[in-house]
């Protein structure tokens, strides 16, 4: 299957509400994913959210913990779709909170892969970096 973009399917990277355990994993996930393993994005920091969190690209910033999701074939196409409208992601659209953006996601065993993950978009990144609240060992899970 081609991604609507003509890409090949890519994994997911997951690093918020989308985690197992959280409330946005069983409404989306659940029954619709190959695998689900430990995985981290590079040079990114993980700012506090209202009830969510948001990535931004930071060159030598650290990582973020997360899931790398790759998705049953037959589920791929709805679930890009169903995630695009959960992060309110429209291609192009000045008013996005969030980018979809293809990056390179590190595996615990220290490969890499290729895989969606929503970002902050660029005037909602500048408003964190400027006045947001860190979480400073990347991981959303930690903040409890």
């Amino acid at each position: 299957m081609i991604t609507p973009d003509g890409r090949h399917p890519l994994p997911f990277f997951v690093y918020g509400t989308l985690r197992p355990g959280e409330p946005n994993h069983d409404v989306f996930l659940r029954g619709r994913t190959e695998s689900e393993e430990p995985a981290r994005l590079p040079d990114a920091a993980l700012y506090d959210g209202p009830g969510y969190p948001y990535a931004v690209e930071e060159p030598g910033a650290g990582a973020i913990s997360g899931e790398l999701v790759t998705a049953l074939p037959q589920t791929y196409g709805p679930l890009l779709a169903e995630l695009d409208r959960l992060e309110e992601y429209v291609p192009g659209d000045p008013r996005n909170l969030y980018e979809r953006v293809d990056r390179d996601v590190e595996r615990r065993d220290g490969s890499t892969v290729r895989a969606w993950v929503y970002v902050a978009a660029p005037r909602v990144a500048a408003r964190l970096r400027a006045r947001g609240t860190r979480i400073e060992d990347g991981d959303w899970l930690s903040r409890r």
